[in-house]
């Protein structure tokens, strides 16, 4: 996964990593560790960070070149997270197991993702995207 995109937005808006460290409420080293990759920064906080500079996911993450601004705030909402991950993955006729293999997980991690009782993580989220070729804003919004 590609962050340096965290860092031009940024630093396109003048901001220091403290800046965004205090806007999210965490230290600024979290902060730090997910620009340089370091650690893969939580879904929550990615929705979070691209409303804030009214960001696409897809344009924050690399999966695209131009920055389609959202038309409205994004909430994360597993539930719905969890229905459209159902549907890319029936509609690529791939069971849970397959997808569980691909991101290296459970069958028991997809069905929570699935049934809304876990948040996905960004990592899978980012690879779910690239292998069926659905956009992470799509995945994402209500």
């Amino acid at each position: 996964m590609n962050f340096e995109r965290l860092r031009y937005i940024r630093e396109l808006h003048n901001l220091k990593q403290i800046d965004i460290a205090n806007l999210m409420n965490i230290s600024q080293k979290s902060y730090s560790r997910w620009e340089t990759g370091e650690s893969i920064i939580p879904l929550k906080r990615l929705i979070q960070f691209c409303n804030y500079f009214h960001v696409s996911l897809d344009y924050a993450l690399h999966l695209t070149k131009e920055n389609n601004d959202p038309k409205k705030e994004m909430i994360l909402n597993r539930k719905q997270i969890g229905k459209k991950l159902k549907e890319v993955r029936l509609k690529n006729k791939v069971t849970q197991q397959e997808l569980a293999t691909l991101l290296h997980t459970t069958h028991s991690t997809i069905s929570a993702y699935e049934s809304g009782k876990t948040v996905l993580l960004t990592a899978f989220a980012y690879q779910i995207c690239k292998t069926y070729n659905v956009s992470l804003d799509w995945l994402c919004e209500e």
